[in-house]
């Protein structure tokens, strides 16, 4: 069992800001419905106080994690030490969706440099329950870069064309919950429309 931390102090800081990527685990209510795990990257999680959490959803061909976010709010973070001591921590809460036609959005757009980037929503968390594990059996990888494969998808589309692929991708998710509405899939946006 591993320890629980009152709040995403600053030494818990200092160790997420080491960290390349994260996970994002949700599920849907349904028994029968699909579990949802996402890996992140891109410098895309931020800290936005002891208690919340926020990332920048670049969107993609699924809505899951929107999707189970605004039918239960459940959402777990985890990240892991690829390279140094081994250590996990989950960050278990409530999650709201934050589209750019929302109060508040362009406010936590702007704790995060992803410019090159088209975003679809910012989850937000309330965050419930902090806690670490050892982390034993995760491997030692080097880290590299990230990808370019999105910027490099991005660069031949314009906003019309992200709108219309938001419209047929993402309105519903694989267990038909609602996704985002056709109003969010209009209001996509290239981060540099934005500033």
């Amino acid at each position: 069992m591993g320890k629980i931390y009152a709040s995403i102090d600053q030494s818990v800081q200092a160790w997420m800001s080491q960290q390349q990527m994260f996970f994002v685990a949700t599920a849907p209510l349904s028994e029968r419905g699909h579990v949802n795990l996402s890996p992140k990257g891109h410098d895309t999680l931020r800290v936005v106080d002891e208690k919340t959490l926020a990332y920048a959803d670049i969107g993609g061909s699924g809505v899951e994690t929107i999707a189970h976010v605004r039918e239960n709010g459940r959402v777990v973070i985890m990240m892991c030490a690829f390279t140094g001591p081994p250590k996990i921590f989950r960050f278990y809460g409530q999650g709201s969706v934050v589209t750019p036609n929302q109060d508040g959005f362009a406010e936590l757009l702007a704790m995060f440099d992803v410019s090159e980037l088209g975003i679809r929503a910012i989850i937000r968390i309330d965050v419930e329950r902090i806690q670490d594990s050892c982390g034993y059996g995760v491997p030692n990888y080097d880290f590299k870069s990230d990808r370019r494969s999105s910027q490099n998808w991005l660069e031949n589309k314009t906003i019309e064309d992200m709108h219309d692929y938001q419209l047929k991708k993402n309105l519903t998710s694989l267990d038909d919950l609602p996704g985002i509405s056709e109003e969010e899939a209009r209001a996509y946006i290239f981060t540099d429309d934005n500033g």
